[in-house]
């Protein structure tokens, strides 16, 4: 006898299984007198009651009636079948380009479904719509065991990419991921620069506090790539970035990764939002960095409820601004100049008066340190105390040039705050 046996009913063909089969030939026993219902019942595992039952269905339909009447029907219970075009025409229209999963999302949250994402899948696969991305075989590796608590380290990466796949200019989404929760910190500009990179973390430090360290890359934004000097390697002083100098002063340790493999929590981060945010900028046809910046800034709610854990330890590691610590003089760009004989100072193409003080009579020939602000605005220091402000400066931020900078000189005159952070 073959394990599968079929049966022709009212619903079509079935198959028996070899229960049905094993209860079938036990019910015919009974029909031919050889067993009682009794031990019909026990061998077949119901009750003796249900045993009559199912005797009652074969004499009624034949061998059909082994079978429960809801066998081969679709549950009442179930319908996504009626769904199944609205569905299909939704992925099809805006949400064009998502993946199974945030699909299946967005149509929770936004369209007021009820469905998981494996019901998504196979209706859009059997519809012949392919999955939006190619699973690749892993090897075996070990993973490094994440922090322990919020704000312990913070991973940060910049993302350029098409964004706005062409309705737009091209943007460079630059993103901090919190190593214990993978909580992210984000936002979008025209270039991976020093003052993306001040203004994301700025943003940061005034909502959370200080983290105890970043994981970066070795991008010129946060390492001088090239060899020391002669001068340098004697002094043993090495150059920093404006973004080094930056954390230097507030005490927070750079960790710079020798691969994008070491700071995988970041890179996977911007894999993850080169598939959904991308999907959501399209969907809201998001066409300026203003408008991308609005999307971005919903998208990174949801992001974080969907994706954020809790960390092993409750208590949080960030470290709260400590009294008197002005970021605006800090995450700045500082350099050394020397004042001219018509106390004049030079800064990237622009002339700077310096105008009369009683500090002294003249700065010709003194060096000084000018900060130029995230603002725009520009101010002149000597010794610690401010000679020069300048509201609107003129010069954009975000064409400074990356430059490398000694912190001997500028410690002199630029006014830094000493405290102690508790790392």
């Amino acid at each position: 006898m073959s394990v599968d046996t079929c049966l022709v009913g009212a619903g079509g063909r079935m198959l028996l299984t070899m229960k049905d089969q094993k209860r079938l030939r036990v019910i015919q026993e009974v029909l031919d007198r050889k067993k009682a219902m009794a031990d019909a019942s026990k061998e077949m595992g119901v009750s003796e009651r249900q045993g009559y039952r199912i005797l009652a269905d074969v004499r009624a339909h034949g061998p059909t009636g082994i079978l429960h009447g809801n066998r081969g029907r679709p549950s009442p219970f179930n319908k996504v079948a009626e769904l199944k075009d609205r569905i299909l025409e939704l992925r099809r229209g805006p949400y064009d380009g998502f993946n199974d999963r945030h699909f299946a999302d967005a149509l929770n949250e936004e369209e007021g479904f009820d469905i998981g994402r494996e019901s998504v899948r196979k209706i859009t696969r059997e519809a012949g719509i392919p999955s939006t991305r190619k699973v690749k075989k892993r090897r075996h590796r070990r993973r490094r065991t994440p922090m322990e608590r919020l704000g312990e380290l913070l991973q940060g990466d910049g993302s350029d990419h098409d964004w706005l796949e062409g309705r737009g200019p091209r943007l460079t989404l630059i993103h901090f991921v919190d190593d214990a929760t993978g909580h992210v910190w984000a936002d979008f500009f025209y270039s991976e620069t020093t003052e993306a990179y001040f203004r994301v973390v700025m943003s940061i430090f005034k909502s959370e506090g200080m983290p105890r360290g970043f994981y970066i890359d070795r991008h010129s934004v946060f390492h001088v790539n090239r060899d020391n000097t002669v001068e340098e390697q004697f002094t043993g002083r090495r150059p920093l970035t404006q973004f080094g100098r930056a954390m230097e002063e507030l005490a927070i340790p750079l960790i710079f990764a020798h691969s994008p493999q070491a700071k995988g929590k970041v890179e996977r981060s911007g894999g993850v939002d080169q598939d959904r945010l991308v999907s959501e900028l399209r969907k809201a046809g998001a066409a300026t960095i203003e408008e991308a910046r609005a999307v971005l800034k919903k998208y990174l709610r949801k992001r974080n409820r969907w994706f954020a854990k809790k960390p092993a330890k409750a208590d949080s590691a960030f470290i709260p601004l400590p009294d008197g610590c002005d970021l605006k003089q800090i995450l700045c760009w500082k350099e050394e100049r020397v004042v001219a004989n018509d106390n004049t100072v030079s800064f990237h193409g622009k002339k700077f008066q310096i105008p009369a003080t009683p500090l002294r009579q003249t700065f010709a020939k003194a060096k000084v340190a000018v900060h130029l602000c995230l603002d725009g605005s520009l101010h002149i220091f000597h010794k610690q105390q401010r000679i020069g402000y300048y509201k609107k400066s003129g010069v954009d931020p975000a064409m400074v040039p990356i430059v490398p900078i000694t912190t001997g000189a500028l410690n002199a005159h630029s006014p830094t705050l000493t405290f102690s952070l508790g790392h």
